[in-house]
């Protein structure tokens, strides 16, 4: 069964697709709401409340990615996975820079995907039972349970893998931490591509970081990083 009967929202205009991972979801007990073009997933999006999104690229009215952009403007950490038939590295780097945490390219088996549902959503769950305590980099203030970076003059909500990762650099910072650990931790994998992906989300963190000057992600070339304070 599903983690607690969690809401999904999935945005898919392929009818029989749709229908099949809709049918998959609601027997393994999730709460799916299925949508048929983008505009109408916003819609749902902003009148509803869900645990996680699973997101087509081509979608009429409102493509993916827009879509993407519209739901983190509203809620920055709820887990966003793309499924879309475009495969090209350009285009999965730029679902990340929109805030997706995950891509899964058509066509996959229901199994992985149900997998990839299932880490996302307990890793959420265990975020909001985590005891973990706040911690301090120069004038920022982390904390991993409400997945909330912040200083003096703002607050930033980060995504799931935005703060696992800085997580994991800050509880190994006495170290530089080679880009595998980081891939496999985070990620599960260390292929060419999630090593990009990586990439994107430690540029997006050296920028939410940027207000304190002392407080830096090291890149050692070749071999990983260091969070240095």
């Amino acid at each position: 069964m599903g983690l607690g009967n969690k809401k999904i929202l999935l945005v898919e205009d392929d009818p029989s697709l749709g229908f099949v991972t809709k049918d998959v979801l609601t027997l393994r007990g999730y709460d799916v709401t299925l949508c048929r073009d983008g505009e109408d997933g916003e819609r749902s999006f902003f009148s509803g409340a869900y645990d996680l999104c699973i997101l087509d690229i081509m979608l009429p009215k409102m493509d993916g990615f827009s879509l993407a952009r519209s739901i983190r403007k509203k809620n920055s950490s709820i887990p966003i996975l793309f499924v879309s038939a475009m495969s090209m590295e350009v285009d999965k780097l730029e679902g990340f820079a929109t805030g997706a945490d995950d891509y899964i390219t058509k066509p996959f088996s229901l199994d992985e995907l149900l997998c990839r549902i299932e880490v996302f959503l307990r890793r959420s769950h265990s975020v909001v039972q985590s005891a973990e305590t706040i911690v301090f980099l120069g004038k920022y203030t982390f904390d991993f349970s409400n997945l909330t970076l912040r200083n003096n003059a703002s607050e930033k909500t980060l995504t799931q893998k935005e703060a696992e990762v800085l997580k994991l650099l800050y509880h190994n910072r006495e170290r530089v931490l080679k880009r595998e650990e980081i891939l496999k931790h985070v990620w599960g994998d260390d292929d060419y591509f999630m090593g990009r992906s990586m990439d994107v989300f430690i540029s997006k963190l050296r920028k939410y970081l940027k207000e304190d000057p002392s407080v830096q992600i090291v890149n050692y070339h070749g071999v990983g990083f260091k969070l240095e304070s």
